[in-house]
């Protein structure tokens, strides 16, 4: 679907945390999944996305993030013992196994062999970027967080390392909340993991309940520890940073969504989003997928420029935002909200319609005139007045 010479694009933890938060979207759900690269898919359809690090702060995150790994690890280490574990024997020095192994299938395996051993050690070990594998809608997705730390009791810890400031001990609210968020994705990737070596074999003694009231074992800790610049230095700081409610929202939305193959099947034969197609064929391809567009998709997805104007063009109110979409009930367009608000259509008993025409009302009061079509005689409620 992504086109034969295409390479796939990786699926990563923050576009699945973005994916989470918007489940009802097929369109991302099958891109996703096909491995398309969604920028150049972007740029082909006229709608280049912003997103993208500039050289220069990737080049400084990766000098960040190899201070903190400096030395095997040392500082990392530290942080850990001292922010989520200081009742452990205090780390000096750790094992930091090698992880390289051939295809993203063999990496994720030798992780795996990796934790098992780690955690029958009992001993302080650094994994450097493992790469686990996550189920999303019946398609494997391989995550490679920034660190995973085995304790000496045997539980695992993500480590999410950041270039953004910790000010006097805090850090920006939203990009707390994003790191959260792609945290939770490598806890449930990690639990899985887990669930895969089997509870018995790694003394697993947390509980984690599920939504369908079941319950599985897991070691995973669901305090992560978040990593970032001191201040303006360059020095690490640390905070631990609970993703209990980030990992159950995350699976809750990521169970939603609907299977991968459901949606090819429904999609028409010869389908492709290969990005040197004529951009009229493109643009079929790509609209023959439904979209859910949400403002909030500008922060999260490349395509959301090409979405917004499609939905502008529709009239949709979902461009308006999914706060006001809900309260709209069953007006899923512009012009039915304007109708609604001037009388013209909708049932005066839904509390929507009756909400619009009494804001009709007073702004035509405020204004010193009537809205067009605009019926007085009908109260907020929408009943006749007395």
């Amino acid at each position: 679907m992504r086109g034969p010479a295409v390479p796939p694009q990786p699926l990563d933890a923050r576009a699945l945390a973005a994916l989470a938060a918007n489940p009802g979207c097929k369109r991302r759900a099958i891109l996703d999944g096909a491995g398309v690269n969604k920028a150049t898919l972007a740029s082909a359809l006229g709608s280049p996305s912003a997103f993208g690090q500039s050289q220069f702060a990737f080049m400084r995150g990766n000098a960040f993030e190899a201070r903190v790994k400096a030395d095997g690890g040392a500082e990392l280490l530290r942080l850990v013992h001292e922010r989520l574990d200081p009742g452990a024997v205090p780390p000096q020095g750790a094992a930091v196994p090698d992880l390289t192994a051939v295809g993203p299938e063999g990496r994720a395996a030798r992780t795996a062999l990796a934790l098992r051993e780690a955690t029958e050690a009992g001993a302080w070990t650094l994994l450097d970027h493992p790469l686990l594998a996550l189920d999303v809608a019946g398609s494997p997705a391989f995550l490679e967080p920034d660190a995973v730390v085995v304790h000496p009791d045997g539980s695992w810890t993500v480590v999410e390392i950041k270039s953004f400031p910790m000010l006097d001990g805090s850090a920006d609210a939203a990009k707390v909340g994003a790191a959260a968020r792609q945290a939770a994705v490598y806890v449930l990737a990690l639990e899985q993991v887990a669930n895969r070596l089997g509870a018995d074999r790694l003394g697993a003694d947390r509980v984690v309940a599920e939504p369908q009231g079941r319950a599985q074992i897991s070691n995973v800790r669901h305090r992560i520890l978040l990593v970032c610049p001191k201040d303006f230095s360059n020095l690490p700081a640390a905070s631990a940073v609970d993703v209990r409610k980030q990992r159950s929202v995350t699976r809750r939305q990521l169970d939603r969504l609907t299977r991968i193959e459901d949606i090819a099947d429904s999609l028409p034969d010869g389908t492709c989003f290969a990005p040197d197609l004529p951009a009229a064929d493109l643009t079929a391809a790509v609209e023959s997928v439904p979209a859910t567009y949400a403002p909030e998709c500008l922060a999260t997805c490349e395509l959301a420029f090409h979405c917004r104007a499609r939905s502008r063009a529709d009239g949709a109110v979902t461009s308006l935002g999914r706060s006001l979409r809900a309260e709209l009930g069953g007006l899923t367009t512009v012009d039915d909200v304007l109708a609604a608000a001037r009388g013209t259509t909708g049932d005066p008993t839904d509390p929507a319609v009756a909400a619009l025409r009494r804001a009709a009302e007073l702004r035509a009061e405020a204004l010193g005139s009537r809205s067009p079509g605009h019926d007085r005689s009908l109260d907020h409620k929408g009943t006749p007045c007395p």
